[in-house]
């Protein structure tokens, strides 16, 4: 077990299994040290736990963890379970359902880059953008997408 693993048992962390894609698309792509991972909503094991528009940043940051929390199961099933392959996180987009002008999407989605730099240290850091919007697959709260380097 790697350290990866090992700081997301001491956070009392579990990753879940990868969620069905709601659509005609793979939960990830690769090209050589290059992995793109597909959105993830804030579901757990097929529930979407946080639904409609966000109105406070604890429950935003909440489930943009669960999205990366998806996005973690993602990346592991594209490398065979061992998130020590991981070189970096380069990227995450971040998508918050919110009403017009709510002005914390970008605190709200903190929530998945704290996460990976939890787990990655200094290698979960990276750039981001983070959007509000009218809608999200299944009316959910949150979804986030990753591009990592691995190996």
């Amino acid at each position: 077990r790697g350290e990866p693993a090992r700081r997301l048992a001491a956070l009392g962390l579990t990753l879940p299994r990868v969620p069905e894609p709601r659509g005609a698309f793979l939960p990830f792509s690769r090209i050589g040290p290059t992995l793109w991972l597909a959105g993830q909503i804030c579901e757990w094991e097929g529930e979407v736990r946080f639904t409609g528009p966000v109105t406070d940043i604890a429950t935003g940051q909440e489930a943009a963890r669960i999205c990366a929390l998806n996005l973690l199961a993602s990346l592991s099933l594209a490398l065979d379970g061992d998130l020590d392959r991981v070189v970096r996180c380069h990227r995450l987009g971040g998508f918050v359902q919110v009403e017009q002008g709510w002005p914390d999407v970008p605190k709200a989605v903190n929530g998945a880059s704290d996460l990976m730099a939890d787990l990655f240290g200094e290698a979960g850091r990276h750039a981001r953008t983070a959007i509000g919007v009218a809608s999200l697959p299944a009316n959910a709260s949150v979804e986030v997408d990753g591009i990592f380097e691995v190996r």
